[in-house]
């Protein structure tokens, strides 16, 4: 196996551990502290903003004026909407087919095709999150094998993997509310991260053997990242900040400015 390509699926094999992690709370607390889960939440969601830039689009619109024949603005802005658009799209297809579920059912069906559709939309964008760890991953080869852009890509996982912990208890958590064991709800919310190495492994296949996709494939999971930042991530973190309303916030700026502060630092 390609030693890039290895190094992705170690990378998402780490994704997927700290989504077993988030998992495993259902196994020692009832739930974990909103105030912690607000931090790591803002914390995730200022890395993953700021890797999609200096990680991901830079090096995209950098890659593109090299190799593509397209302008690299329209090469990067295309990327970047189509990632977010394939996640936005996943999402709206387990929202309709949840709906459809849910018509006619009783209340105690209600909470099982719930707690189905969450498993499943987040093992759906699971997806394009390990093929972001991939991606990064697989870029290496094809172009610079700097500090910088091992740390770029090492971010990213990061990122990408404190992001899980909350999307495993997320599943876990219900699953032990609805009377399943605490071994059983610990097993399918890890099981909802599995996804992310297979995923992983074919995103950087993809890059380190077509080299051409690459300004395309980096570019996409740029879109993919900011969409779950955006969309999931913050408003998420922001929830139930009564007693300490800038925990998420200040979260939110601090893992921005680690990741920026280690990009700068090492580039």
């Amino acid at each position: 196996m390609n030693h890039y390509v290895m190094m992705a699926l170690i990378a998402t094999l780490g994704t997927w551990l700290v989504t077993a992690l988030g998992a495993a709370v259902v196994l020692f607390f009832r739930s974990p502290s909103p105030k912690a889960m607000n931090s790591m939440l803002g914390f995730a969601a200022g890395v993953m903003i700021a890797a999609s830039f200096w990680s991901l689009l830079e090096p995209a619109i950098a890659r593109a004026e090299s190799v593509s024949r397209l302008p690299a603005w329209l090469v990067a802005t295309g990327g970047f909407l189509l990632g977010a658009t394939f996640l936005w799209a996943s999402d709206k297809a387990v929202t309709r087919a949840r709906r459809r579920t849910e018509s006619g059912k009783t209340e105690p069906a209600h909470r099982m095709n719930r707690i189905i559709l969450l498993v499943l939309s987040i093992t759906l964008h699971n997806i394009p999150e390990g093929l972001a760890v991939g991606v990064a991953f697989g870029a290496l080869q094809n172009g610079s094998h700097s500090s910088a852009a091992l740390m770029g890509a090492v971010s990213v996982a990061v990122g990408i993997g404190l992001q899980n912990f909350p999307e495993g208890a997320a599943v876990s958590i219900p699953l032990r509310r609805e009377g399943y064991s605490r071994r059983r709800s610990f097993l399918l919310g890890q099981a909802s991260g599995m996804v992310e190495p297979a995923a992983g492994v074919a995103g950087a296949i993809l890059v380190v053997y077509m080299e051409a996709i690459l300004p395309y494939a980096l570019s996409f999971a740029a879109g993919a990242m900011i969409l779950v930042a955006v969309h999931e991530l913050i408003p998420e973190c922001q929830r139930n900040q009564e007693k300490n309303p800038y925990s998420a916030t200040m979260g939110i700026v601090i893992g921005f400015a680690v990741m920026m502060l280690l990009d700068v630092m090492l580039g």
